[in-house]
């Protein structure tokens, strides 16, 4: 596995003037994701969690409708490839996956929006209920759990909780 962080020479300015020193920046690491065979998605991470990275992300995008469509997960982190098997061949993915708009403006600009974004999304149905103060407090312990944030600034973090706790949580580039 691949650090998630790493030091590298930097220059600092501050009012005294210029120096140079060594400082710990998070470690940025890209990730292909191959869904049955078919290169969907090459996208920008922590090098850290791939699998759940390439789950949720197959998830969030349609491809994936529960864990049990997945057959095999296979993480290659050393060329930065999750591949993931499912039962059902799903050969629109590529198609449906990203489309190409073209921006106004002067550049002409070239971006990409997903055709989940117009799909029919998941409804999330769920009894949890939870009080104002334990948000509070699985805030307080979301905070003290980032500790690449509280060493590099350079990551985001996301956690799943019941009423009372945390149940996973991680950081990512940001």
């Amino acid at each position: 596995m691949v650090s998630e962080m790493e030091k590298v020479p930097i220059s600092r300015l501050t009012e005294a003037g210029k120096s140079s020193a060594n400082d710990v920046v998070v470690r940025e690491f890209a990730l292909t994701i191959v869904l049955n065979n078919q290169e969907l998605v090459t996208l920008l991470c922590s090098p850290k969690n791939l699998d759940y990275l390439a789950v949720g992300f197959l998830s969030s995008e349609g491809l994936l409708k529960n864990k049990n469509d997945i057959k095999k997960i296979t993480i290659d982190d050393r060329r930065g490839v999750v591949r993931v098997e499912t039962e059902a061949e799903n050969k629109q993915a590529g198609e449906l996956l990203f489309k190409r708009l073209i921006t106004s403006g002067c550049g002409r600009g070239a971006s990409f929006y997903s055709a989940a974004d117009v799909g029919g999304q998941m409804k999330v149905e769920s009894q949890v209920r939870i009080s104002p103060l334990e948000v509070f407090e699985l805030v307080t312990e979301f905070q003290h759990r980032s500790q690449i944030f509280r060493t590099t600034g350079g990551v985001h973090s996301a956690a799943l909780c019941d009423a009372k706790n945390i149940l996973v949580f991680s950081e990512d580039i940001g």
